[in-house]
């Protein structure tokens, strides 16, 4: 960052007075306990003994043998609540108690944030808020009803197309006049300055993990594509960070497609979008032909916003990843053929990653990791419902 909370002209915290005093707050807790001893050994533990870190990299050997290459999945799958998003939850949730807040404010697309919100609230004993797109609720169910098992309550957002950008605005509105007590738990590197920072610091995990397996499975550190889907971005900002330094190691999004690439039929933000300012920070954001934020369309609840991460529009303006748009189409295809080769059922937003490969031409030597962000648990009636 040239600039604090900048990552090159992205970034930054563009909100009113009170919103901005919580935000410093909140750095300053991080920036205090973060490196507090106590506070690192029971999160570092809790990643271990609670979650599974870490998360197993596995070499997928019928889709290297299709592809021509080595592949590598960083099955985050595997992590209790099915996702990458624990990582970044415990982080966050363990944040709000040494800061003394009683309650925790999340959103949630995919429902997967969600869930381990409602997981890691119910573990540590804080009450937890969720807001989630009516849109959303109805096609993540089995999310839904797991946060209502562990207890959170579960707010449904009818307003604009009840998607992950409307839960955020109503999360956010929520937090801001409920912020002495409450803590609002951002699921995705996006959003105001100290957020993508903090996000990116819990995910980074992932990617240090990476680095550290391929050395013990192949002798070198990096591989030669690093490639994750991006939504709002927190998988992919934690699967390319260690690497963002390696330029050797080709760094690939993959966004949503939708139904085609005409704006309001997807959520290509990367691909389509423009620099502009959403939910508090600069951002590339997709726009409609009034230069207001134009609505998406995905079959991927959790790809399904209109920004991304501030971190990934300075790589992508840099030049330092490139992004691939996949259809939803191509997204399910990706799903059902590690289904059937490598018998491991995705999250459809992995599946976006997936889908990458088939549009690639890679070297028989060639390293590839894949982030597997998410099991697909959440979305087997989406897949069932598919020709």
């Amino acid at each position: 960052m040239e600039r604090k909370g900048y990552f090159g002209e992205f970034g930054g915290a563009d909100v009113d007075p009170k919103t901005l005093a919580v935000l410093n707050e909140l750095e300053t807790a991080f920036d205090e306990f973060k490196d507090d001893k106590s506070f690192s050994e029971q999160y570092i533990n809790l990643l271990k003994d609670y979650v599974g870190r870490p998360s197993p990299l596995y070499y997928a050997t019928n889709l290297s043998r299709k592809y021509g290459t080595n592949i590598y999945l960083k099955r985050e799958d595997l992590n209790h609540t099915g996702s990458h998003k624990i990582n970044n939850v415990l982080g966050q949730v363990l944040l709000a108690k040494y800061m003394g807040k009683k309650k925790v404010i999340a959103e949630t697309g995919a429902g997967q944030h969600g869930l381990a919100s409602a997981t890691a609230c119910t573990l540590l004993g804080l009450e937890c808020k969720v807001f989630m797109g009516v849109t959303d609720i109805a096609r993540q169910k089995p999310n839904v009803e797991k946060m209502k098992l562990l207890g959170a309550d579960v707010v449904g957002i009818a307003a604009g197309s009840g998607t992950l950008s409307d839960a955020v605005d109503a999360a956010l509105d929520y937090w801001v006049e409920n912020s002495e007590d409450s803590f609002y738990l951002l699921g995705s590197a996006v959003g105001p300055h100290p957020y993508p920072t903090i996000v990116g610091y819990f995910q980074s995990i992932i990617s240090r993990e990476i680095a550290c397996q391929l050395e013990e499975k192949c002798g070198k550190r990096n591989p030669d594509y690093v490639i994750a889907a991006v939504g709002g971005g927190s998988n992919a900002t934690g699967a390319f960070m260690e690497f963002v330094e390696q330029k050797e190691v080709r760094l690939i999004g993959a966004e949503a497609g939708g139904i085609s690439l005409v704006i309001g039929e997807n959520a290509a933000t990367l691909e389509l979008g423009r620099p502009s300012t959403i939910h508090g920070y600069k951002t590339i954001v997709l726009l409609d032909k009034s230069n207001n934020i134009a609505q998406t369309k995905s079959i991927s609840a959790g790809l399904d916003y209109p920004g991304v991460s501030p971190f990934l529009a300075h790589l992508s303006t840099e030049g330092r990843m490139s992004s691939v748009a996949i259809l939803d189409d191509e997204a399910m295809a990706a799903a059902k053929l590690l289904m059937k080769i490598e018998g491991i059922i995705p999250a459809i937003e992995s599946a976006h990653a997936l889908a990458v490969l088939g549009k690639m031409n890679f070297l028989a030597d060639d390293i590839v990791v894949v982030n597997l962000s998410g099991r697909g648990d959440k979305d087997i009636d989406a897949y069932l419902e598919s020709k």
